[in-house]
């Protein structure tokens, strides 16, 4: 009953039986009403209308004021969330509130219905909220099984996977680390064979216990690696031994179920099939490695709770965390903000890979979306065009006194800005929660599926026949390079080819480089997607290129490593808005590494999903240019960083 119902019957109500008074009188007025030709039936309709409206923002009030309680109570491990807009978006974001509160967006959302979505088949996909409320693991299990990897004293753990199912498991390693007595978990998403090689280099297999993760079973990278792997380890320590070495997490009724089976693996975790990738780190996919590693699986969950509860259907929009904080991205993104940038404190940086693809894949399609930039170096005011969103995550106690101050001149000039502050490390569940249901209701603002990828599986399609033909004929589709330079080439499509050969005057590698990044302009955004290595040396170079690139033009960039992006960032380079200017980088593997039981290499499989990668970005009309750096990779890095520095000087 509203608070103002029951004040009025204090001051002037009285108690009395009323339902049977004045029969023949009513019966009289009906009649009447009936000669008058008036609409008792819409009348009464229209007054139901008004008086549930009525009754339901009442609740949202009274829920609303239980909402801000429960974060006043909790003080900061909630109350850690500022949303700073310019004046033109705050009127925008009050009308996406009150649209949602006005339509219950946090109760359909908790409900799984489609209609808030596209009406299609998001309702399969929203078994990730109970994963959020600790229901898809089981925490005893887990326990025992943290019990039984310590005692087997293992020094190391490989996770072998893609994706959700190694993006989440990374993130939890960096932020939390691993217990003294515990492997140490590392995470392997690479078909580089220098990578790869530089990863077995670092642990003894026959104290290793080697994850595999694929929610479908069937994704080609964790296959081969698991192939690979597999082969490294019996020659370790023997055919006997080596399923004790191995643990497989994935979705009911896979081929790697079915493989994990027939081989013994030490332990089959079971994901829930109404769970994206992306949206899994709170199930099994990110539970199982953090149990590995010694992190307290059980506290862990238990924190998140808070956030859980505070992003409940009953929270109203303006008082439910992840909702107010997806409705911003949101708005900002129809009003044409749609680059988000991610800034975090040292101890969050890797959040950023999570957060990219997360957001990327969910809301990236159709032409529309939000653009993820992680990793980015500050840069002046002024190098920032009107279509940033600037996501702070700190942890408490690392504040950046220079970050802050540089923030705060954003936010004079105009621009959004969103703060988060961790009060923990362990706070790290409650932001997992608070971005996957923000990640939700900005869909809902855009109008697209947040739960479906089109353009990832276009990828891996594209590879598959890249493969399968070099099985069949020992070789890849030759191609000619538009130019050769220093032991670098070259290559475009015909749109590209001819678009640049009329904007360069010579042919060097500077000139269409210059001509190529000139293509983008106000909106746009820079993509360095890199067939390389991920080592620390290829990331800082990577990194001085793209600072210089949007210095210069003043554009939002990204990078990415292949094949990993195609799986995350990929969906929304391909499906998202036509605002990438692309640089493909590739190289010739110096030491290459055969795949057991296949007739092609890891060098091989790298370049088909880089050629495939490619092709797709074609179709969908990007601008894109690829260069291939032979077999001295630092060395080709440094030529494209020379050239690209002499561009930014002009």
């Amino acid at each position: 009953m509203p608070p103002k119902t029951m004040q009025a019957f204090r001051d002037h109500g009285v108690v009395r039986e009323t339902l049977t008074e004045g029969i023949d009188e009513a019966k009289d007025v009906m009649a009447t009403a009936e000669t008058l030709g008036l609409d008792l039936d819409g009348v009464t309709a229209k007054l139901v209308e008004e008086g549930v409206r009525q009754f339901a923002d009442a609740a949202d009030k009274l829920y609303g004021a239980v909402a801000d309680k429960r974060i006043a109570a909790l003080g900061e491990a909630l109350d850690s969330q500022a949303i700073s807009l310019p004046d033109a978006l705050k009127d925008s974001l009050r009308a996406a509130t009150e649209k949602a509160r006005a339509e219950g967006w946090a109760r359909r959302l908790w409900a799984g219905d489609a209609s808030l979505w596209t009406g299609a088949d998001e309702a399969k996909w929203v078994g990730w909220l109970a994963a959020g409320q600790g229901e898809q693991i089981e925490l005893a299990a887990l326990e025992t099984f943290q019990g039984e990897i310590k005692a087997a004293g293992f020094t190391h753990a490989l996770l072998l996977g893609m994706g959700g199912s190694s993006l989440g498991p990374e993130v939890l390693g960096s932020v939390l680390g691993h217990k003294a007595g515990f492997p140490d978990l590392l995470v392997l998403d690479s078909t580089d064979p220098t990578q790869i090689a530089r990863f077995e280099a670092m642990i003894d297999p026959a104290k290793t216990l080697f994850i595999v993760a694929s929610k479908s079973g069937s994704t080609l990278e964790p296959d081969i690696l698991e192939r690979y792997f597999f082969d490294v380890a019996t020659k370790a320590v023997g055919e006997t031994q080596v399923g004790s070495h191995f643990v497989a997490i994935t979705d009911p009724g896979s081929q790697l179920e079915a493989r994990a089976t027939d081989a013994r693996f030490r332990r089959i975790f079971l994901g829930d099939p109404q769970i994206g990738g992306r949206y899994s780190v709170l199930s099994n996919f990110g539970m199982v490695p953090a149990a590995v590693a010694g992190i307290d699986v059980r506290g862990f969950m238990a924190r998140a709770q808070t956030m859980v509860r505070a992003c409940a259907a009953s929270a109203p929009p303006a008082s439910n965390p992840g909702v107010a904080l997806g409705l911003a991205f949101g708005a900002a993104a129809v009003a044409g903000r749609d680059k988000l940038t991610i800034l975090a404190s040292p101890a969050l940086e890797d959040v950023g890979v999570w957060l990219e693809q997360l957001v990327a894949e969910s809301t990236g399609k159709l032409g529309k979306g939000i653009v993820p930039v992680a990793g980015e170096p500050f840069g002046a005011p002024d190098v920032y065009g009107d279509d940033r969103v600037f996501a702070q995550l700190t942890l408490k106690g690392e504040a950046d006194a220079r970050q802050d101050a540089a923030l705060k001149a954003l936010e004079a000039a105009g621009h959004p800005v969103v703060r988060i502050t961790l009060a923990e490390r362990a706070d790290l569940g409650q932001e997992f929660f608070r971005w996957e249901i923000a990640t939700a209701i900005a869909g809902a603002v855009i109008g697209i599926d947040p739960f479906d990828q089109p353009d990832v599986e276009a990828s891996k399609i594209k590879t598959k026949a890249l493969t399968s033909a070099y099985e069949q004929s020992g070789a890849l589709m030759p191609e000619d390079p538009i130019l050769e330079e220093a032991g670098l080439g070259l290559y475009a499509d015909e749109v590209s080819a001819a678009e640049l050969a009329e904007r360069t005057e010579t042919r060097t590698l500077e000139a269409y480089l210059a001509a190529h990044f000139a293509r983008a302009g106000a909106g746009d955004y820079i993509g360095l997607l890199a067939y390389i290595d991920r080592d620390p040396a290829h990331e800082a170079t990577l990194t001085r290129i793209r600072s210089a690139l949007r210095d210069r033009r003043k554009v939002a960039t990204v990078v990415g490593f292949g094949p990993r992006f195609l799986h995350s960032t990929g969906q929304a380079y391909k499906g998202g808005p036509d605002t990438g200017v692309f640089l493909q980088i590739g190289a010739t593997a110096a030491r290459d590494l055969q795949v057991p039981g296949r007739k092609y290499s890891f060098a091989v499989v790298e370049h088909a999903q880089a050629l495939g990668d490619l092709q797709v970005l074609v179709e969908r009309g990007r601008r894109c240019l690829r260069i291939d750096l032979g077999s001295d990779v630092a060395g080709g890095l440094k030529r494209i960083e020379a050239a690209v520095e002499k561009v930014a000087r002009r």
